[in-house]
């Protein structure tokens, strides 16, 4: 039983990760229903600038803080010149836009900083720790509480300040907080803004538990299921989509991985995501879409 529960901790924690990237996407499908399918080559972004200051001898807070400037520049820049052109256009051109992006962002990653695979240290021990007769990665203890910070630190951003509830309002409708006078550039800044933030704590993050490496942006893809399960317009639906996707993969490798060849966890949580499109195509927390014709 003590085998079971650590697995299934492990898997919950390892599940975090994957609800840190997810978060970024809620955040800008929420305020402009554009799914940023570049958010991903940000997370490789941040990730590689940061550990490419580290390398050229600039203190660790002071990489932290240009870093994180940069990214913020970055989202701003994304927002001004890719998705306010774009406004009004349908859903799979903003996507589209997105995933060309993603390949641009990965270049000029690229010409700035080179290809090279690097490691990133952040001062955190990866050694198990016994809680409760439990062992438990030190690591993944660190990026839960982090991103239950973040998730507190985002809910009072959207539920205490007055452009957390503009960005309410544009998500309700858009049409109708333009006539009570925000402006959805505003908003729309703001929210990309965060999202660069959040691109920055989970590349830290990935980069310190995969290395910082081109690979590092495909971590997108496992973000998905997260946002199928939890819903795309809700951000403790990505917590909790994360927490399920982690546990139930960690789960189905260990005791269904050995039946079936193992290499289970790689696609278990897309069957899970297909068996939530079936069932319950907004996902736990989403918004069902609801159409009047």
């Amino acid at each position: 039983m003590a085998f079971f529960f650590e697995v299934l901790i492990g898997g919950l924690l390892a599940g975090v990760m994957y609800s840190l990237v997810a978060i970024g996407f809620v955040l800008i499908y929420k305020a402009s229903g554009v799914f940023n399918f570049a958010q991903g080559a940000m997370v490789l972004f941040a990730a590689l600038t940061f550990v490419s200051l580290l390398e050229r001898g600039v203190p660790f807070w002071l990489s932290f803080l240009v870093t994180l400037a940069t990214m913020i520049a970055l989202a701003l820049l994304i927002e001004r010149a890719v998705l306010r052109p774009l406004v009004g256009r349908s859903p799979i051109t903003l996507f589209m836009a997105t995933l060309g992006l993603a390949y641009i962002i990965e270049g000029a990653a690229q010409a700035l900083w080179g290809a090279q695979v690097h490691g990133l240290e952040l001062a955190i021990s990866d050694a198990p720790l016994e809680l409760g007769g439990l062992l438990l990665s030190q690591f993944d203890l660190f990026a839960a509480a982090t991103a239950a910070a973040l998730v507190v630190l985002l809910s009072l951003l959207f539920n205490r300040t007055r452009i957390g509830l503009a960005l309410r309002a544009v998500a309700d409708d858009p049409r109708a907080a333009m006539s009570v006078g925000i402006r959805l550039p505003r908003v729309w800044a703001v929210v990309w803004a965060v999202a660069g933030f959040v691109g920055l704590v989970a590349g830290l993050l990935w980069g310190a538990r995969l290395g910082v490496q081109f690979s590092l942006s495909l971590v997108v893809l496992k973000a998905l299921p997260v946002l199928i399960i939890g819903g795309f317009t809700s951000i403790s639906g990505a917590i909790v989509g994360g927490l399920i996707i982690g546990a139930s993969e960690k789960l189905a490798e260990v005791y269904f991985g050995p039946l079936i060849g193992g290499g289970i966890e790689n696609w278990f949580p897309y069957v899970l995501a297909l068996l939530f499109l079936l069932v319950r195509p907004a996902g736990l927390f989403g918004e069902r879409a609801i159409e009047r014709v």
